[in-house]
């Protein structure tokens, strides 16, 4: 399984190569480069009601927050780190590319590929689609370091449950998991 965040060095090529040899989740508006991915992740309430609920997407639709939308799966956290193994809930990491590896794994992956996870600016960019129009949140480099230092609480759980995750973003500050190409591993 594939999860695409939004990161700046995500390009539309990498995730149109995953079309056919991968189940995709798309993570917020990747959804826009990956239209026919399996699923759409996005945790905030505040990112679906400004998508409008996404209303074009056919795969599962799935957030954290309560929203107005009947077709949002919506599930629960308890905690910040590691997996949460209920498929009821998940764990935050307080981002969306963290919880979509835990939906990952309920959803029955064996493998994890990472696209778009950068975890930091690129010369002020900070996703591939632009900066998040207000009210939605833009992270900044304090929130980039929260969520570099919470990923590697995932490591030993992955490993426990015996799920392989690996980074082939193009650029990633991300350092808990192996560095690998795109085309080597699909």
């Amino acid at each position: 399984m594939v999860c695409v965040a939004g990161g700046p060095s995500l390009t539309a090529e990498d995730v149109a190569y995953c079309r056919g040899r991968a189940r995709v989740v798309a993570i917020n508006n990747a959804h826009r480069l990956a239209p026919w991915a399996d699923v759409l992740y996005a945790c905030d309430a505040a990112w679906w009601r400004w998508s409008d609920g996404v209303p074009g997407f056919a795969g599962l639709k799935v957030g954290l927050e309560p929203v107005a939308f009947a077709d949002v799966h919506v599930l629960n956290h308890r905690h910040d780190a590691g997996l949460d193994l209920d498929p009821r809930y998940l764990a935050t990491g307080r981002n969306g590319g963290y919880q979509a590896i835990n939906l990952a794994v309920h959803l029955g992956a064996a493998r994890v590929v990472l696209l778009g996870y950068d975890m930091r600016p690129d010369g002020g960019r900070l996703h591939w689609h632009g900066r998040h129009p207000g009210p939605l949140n833009n992270p900044d480099e304090s929130r980039f370091r929260i969520w570099r230092e919470l990923f590697p609480t995932l490591v030993p759980d992955l490993q426990r449950v015996g799920v392989v995750v690996v980074n082939a973003s193009r650029v990633s500050a991300l350092n808990c998991f192996p560095r690998v190409r795109l085309e080597d591993v699909l």
